[in-house]
């Protein structure tokens, strides 16, 4: 059991949406899943872990209650944990904290930063009107994918005039998260989607859309393009995924959902848990600076692989995003975590 102190005073209504992930779930759902694991304590010399309440960038603004609370973990030598939200994430150099972000580069993250999954419902209770079964070894790999995914010189300018806000807000500081180069996203998911396309070695199903969501408005529209995406994903073995704006593939989280295999290209990423999952048992992570091809890349993992062992992968997919990636599930094994450090700290 591992206790944490806050301000909750920033656990309000108005503040549901920024909330540290964790605390949103012991202060406002109340869940069950986790009450064995963490309690909330009103005495921080009691406890073993400061959590900032809600998001760095929305906290640090309330100077005065920021400072009293980093004062306070200081006096006490408490870890602190801190969440910065959004799809970039921002580092912080404060003595002592463990970051919890959505992604970043893992070339540029310490040690103590914790990289969180896209915390997802479950695709079989919410659009797929069936129940989890695996799927066959063909011939060829059948790779899916359905999304936004359109180039052009509109777009690039689209996308270059939505970098060049960012950058504005980067330089006066009006929102926090760490700089970034420009990376053209649809554009680029297009350009690898339409490479994989041309090769006569690969059954590509891929469904590029113009707009996200296809543009759906209503709730109509949208519960059918989640429908047709997750359809999908559970009719091909493998489903492409690629980085967004952010540094992260919702997709990848989506496809381990539905027990398929995520075909990710590598962009530097940082993946949750890594000291506990061997990322390579679950997916094919490509690298687009080898001098292998991007599709032999993909056939090599998938001829390597006999029938029954992709099954495996699938079923092992399934339940590792059950006991590892759900909200609750993931938080547990960091639970677990830092319970083994806290005993090495103090043997």
């Amino acid at each position: 059991m591992l206790k944490l102190y806050t301000n909750i005073s920033f656990l309000t209504d108005a503040n549901r949406s920024k909330v540290f992930p964790l605390l949103f779930d012991l202060h406002y759902v109340k869940s069950e899943q986790l009450c064995d694991f963490y309690e909330l304590t009103d005495t921080i010399s009691d406890c073993d872990i400061v959590v900032l309440p809600i998001d760095y960038g929305s906290f640090f603004k309330n100077q005065k209650a920021f400072q009293r609370l980093l004062t306070e973990a200081q006096k006490y030598k408490k870890p602190i944990w801190l969440y910065t939200a959004g799809d970039f994430g921002f580092t912080v150099h404060i003595p002592n904290s463990y970051n919890f972000r959505l992604g970043g580069f893992h070339s540029k993250l310490s040690d103590n930063t914790f990289v969180m999954p896209s915390f997802i419902n479950d695709p079989f209770e919410t659009a797929l009107k069936t129940s989890f079964s695996v799927l066959r070894k063909t011939e060829q790999p059948r790779i899916g994918f359905v999304g936004h995914a359109k180039t052009g010189i509109i777009k690039y300018m689209k996308s270059y005039l939505s970098h060049f806000k960012l950058r504005f807000k980067y330089i006066v500081k009006s929102t926090y998260f760490d700089k970034q180069s420009f990376y053209p996203s649809g554009i680029k998911r297009a350009q690898y989607l339409n490479t994989l396309k041309r090769s006569e070695n690969l059954q590509t199903n891929f469904i590029l859309r113009n707009n996200y969501r296809a543009g759906a408005k209503d709730q109509k529209a949208k519960a059918r393009t989640t429908t047709e995406f997750y359809n999908n994903i559970f009719d091909n073995l493998y489903t492409f995924c690629i980085r967004g704006v952010g540094n992260f593939s919702v997709r990848f989280y989506e496809t381990l959902a539905v027990g398929r295999i995520p075909i990710l290209l590598n962009t530097d990423c940082r993946l949750p848990l890594s000291n506990l999952i061997d990322w390579n048992k679950h997916t094919v992570i490509l690298d687009a600076s080898s001098k292998v091809s991007l599709e032999q890349q993909i056939l090599q993992f998938h001829e390597a692989k006999s029938n029954e062992e992709l099954a495996e992968i699938q079923k092992n997919n399934r339940l590792l995003w059950e006991t590892h990636l759900r909200r609750h599930s993931y938080f547990i094994k960091v639970h677990d975590i830092f319970v083994e450090q806290l005993k090495l700290e103090h043997a």
